[in-house]
């Protein structure tokens, strides 16, 4: 596909793999069109802390442990993207504290991973993690990619959309975007919920505890269920009370804190990887599936889409990406 003849393509989904896909893809030339039909900030990506943590995920989710090296990739492909969007990465880093035997079983997942850590004040610190403020972001890729020429459609993309476009990037999270792709099949929900306090760390590293993290800001983040198989985005406080009380626990001034719930639904794959590549129906392609690493992963799903539409080597990731890897026979 030549970009120089300005091929028209569609990204469905701007939550933050769409947003980047859409931006990517104006990047390159293409003529681009971004549909959704959520009010802007309404997805999953927007409730999020927004973190861009291979360490961290790799030593606190099992599924996420063999992806490490891929994780990081990821990560450092953010400073590149990031530049020209006025957006700041926040490099602060990770900072762990609990009990000492939950300490010193957490420092063996660093040690059995050979990522760095250091142990201070009683914590242990790791200064690879970074994190972006979630919203922000997704405001400053849509104003980007709209300055590109880019063209937002307040609306799902439907079949009947497709002889409209050369081809269509799916990135519709846990939807199942119309039955446009097989490879959707092989996707699961995950029903996440995030507390928001008013008062609570502004600045600083994001701190985990057994159980939940906080993560600073104006209005600190504390999470995050994992609730696997829910679609729904009912606020269940019988799933937070454990997030709330593991937070005080880390910083007692929570106890008087006014919290709000923030509920997303994700999708993910049997492996915790996105599906990123062309699907058995044509002119399709899946930018899907990231698990709770849809900020993380978000860059270098796109530079993958990217390579796919322009015909380019995709690079050593592809592999572990495909889309098709649950539906071949």
């Amino acid at each position: 596909m030549e970009t120089k003849l300005r091929a028209r393509v569609a990204v469905a989904g701007a939550g933050a793999i769409g947003s980047a896909v859409a931006l990517t893809l104006a990047r390159a030339r293409f003529d681009v069109t971004l549909f959704d039909p959520s009010p802007a900030g309404d997805n999953a990506s927007s409730v999020a802390a927004g973190m861009l943590a291979p360490v961290a995920e790799a030593v606190f989710d099992p599924v996420s442990t063999p992806h490490l090296a891929l994780l990081r990739r990821a990560r450092d492909l953010w400073p590149a993207f990031a530049q020209g969007l006025g957006l700041e990465i926040l490099r602060d880093g990770l900072r762990i504290e609990g009990e000492a035997g939950w300490l010193a079983t957490i420092a063996a997942r660093f040690e059995a991973l050979g990522a760095p850590f250091q142990r201070l004040d009683g914590a242990l610190v790791d200064a690879e993690d970074w994190r972006i403020e979630a919203r922000p972001a997704l405001a400053a890729l849509r104003a980007a990619f709209q300055t590109l020429g880019g063209r937002f459609e307040p609306r799902a993309f439907t079949p009947d959309d497709l002889p409209a476009f050369s081809a269509v990037v799916l990135a519709t999270g846990a939807s199942d975007a119309c039955g446009l792709a097989p490879e959707l099949k092989a996707l699961s929900p995950i029903k996440g919920q995030i507390l928001r306090a008013d008062r609570g760390p502004a600045t600083g590293p994001v701190i985990r505890g057994e159980g939940v993290y906080i993560c600073p800001g104006e209005s600190p983040a504390i999470g995050a269920t994992m609730e696997a198989g829910r679609d729904d985005l009912i606020v269940d406080s019988s799933a937070t009370d454990a997030l709330r009380a593991a937070a005080i626990r880390l910083r007692p001034e929570l106890a008087r804190a006014v919290l709000t719930t923030e509920v997303g639904v994700r999708a993910a794959t049997p492996d915790g990887l996105p599906l990123v590549g062309w699907s058995a129906t044509p002119g399709v392609m899946l930018a899907v599936g990231a698990r709770r690493n849809g900020w993380l992963l978000a860059p270098l799903v796109a530079d993958l889409a990217a390579s796919y539409l322009k015909d380019d080597n995709p690079g050593p990731d592809a592999a572990s990406l495909d889309a098709r890897r649950f539906s071949r026979t």
